[in-house]
């Protein structure tokens, strides 16, 4: 049943706004994700060295130096003391998606998003119905968990578990552990619940959750008079509560919740065109040149 819902709303969209229009947010988002990974591709495949490293750490163009800054503050419960380039990368990392959206990394930069929404994909095509209820805030505990782990430990605990690592690996060695992994994770998001990884248990996306609180990019609502309660827009949202506020609320438009992706889902499957991109600053406002299209 939700699968016939999502594919009639993205009909829909497509009949109203055209297929490049109902594809543009989530056609940037992979060509992002691609680029990123086959940055970090080149190098060992290649030998072209634009990007050493991996997702946690790395050195873009032999100057600037990137680090996550959940893997630094992993390493510091774990009694290391970094590096002040690593520190100061975690810094500009973390102003990145201050300004991006924290969870963006989720829909924009992850390699691990593209599995889930394959899973997704299938169970929509498939039609399974299936879905074991999972508290979303089971990823903050597990968040804590990796944090207390690397006390523990002394070590960067994540990283031994970390699917994107292992994704990256995986590419470069064929090292079978890691596509077991990613497996587990389609099989989880496939059988057991929608979205399981990347909304119910991935720490990243807990801790990116937390920068995107109070980021400055955000999806808005600004046409939410406009709209038809089709709910395409929940349906193939990976983290649905989040519109309501901004939706059916009567304040602000901006979807402010530190969950949202700003991945554009709701932006392409919408086809009266309630949402689009926009800032803290704008107050969510539709920009003039929007405005007018719509009214010509």
């Amino acid at each position: 049943m939700i699968g016939r819902l999502i594919s009639d709303n993205r009909r829909q969209s497509v009949a109203a706004r055209g297929l490049l229009r109902s594809h543009k947010w989530w056609l940037l988002r992979r060509l992002c994700q691609v680029s990123v990974l086959g940055l970090f591709m080149l190098g060992p495949l290649a030998g072209i060295w634009i990007a050493r490293g991996n997702f946690g750490a790395s050195r873009i163009g032999g100057v600037v130096t990137l680090a996550d800054p959940y893997i630094l503050l992993q390493g510091l419960f774990g009694g290391t003391s970094p590096a002040m380039p690593v520190v100061t990368g975690a810094i500009i990392v973390a102003l990145g998606y201050l300004l991006a959206g924290g969870r963006a990394y989720c829909g924009w930069v992850c390699p691990v998003n593209v599995v889930t929404d394959a899973a997704f994909w299938l169970r929509e095509k498939t039609g399974l119905t299936r879905d074991r209820k999972l508290d979303r805030r089971t990823r903050l505990a597990v968040l804590v968990g990796t944090l207390l782990a690397s006390a523990v430990t002394g070590t960067v605990a994540w990283e031994f578990v970390n699917p994107v690592s292992l994704l990256q690996r995986a590419f470069i060695t064929g090292i079978g552990m890691g596509w077991m992994v990613i497996l587990a994770v389609f099989l989880l998001d496939l059988f057991v619940s929608r979205r399981a990884w990347c909304s119910h248990l991935c720490p990243v996306g807990a801790f990116y959750g937390v920068i995107g609180r109070v980021s400055v990019l955000r999806v808005s609502a600004a046409r939410r008079d406009a709209c038809t309660d089709c709910g395409a827009c929940f349906n193939i949202c990976p983290e649905p509560h989040v519109i309501v506020p901004a939706l059916k609320g009567k304040g602000s438009p901006l979807i402010l919740s530190g969950d949202c992706q700003n991945c554009g889902n709701c932006i392409d499957s919408c086809p009266v065109d309630v949402f689009h991109m926009s800032g803290r600053l704008g107050g969510g406002r539709m920009p003039a040149t929007a405005t007018q299209g719509q009214q010509g």
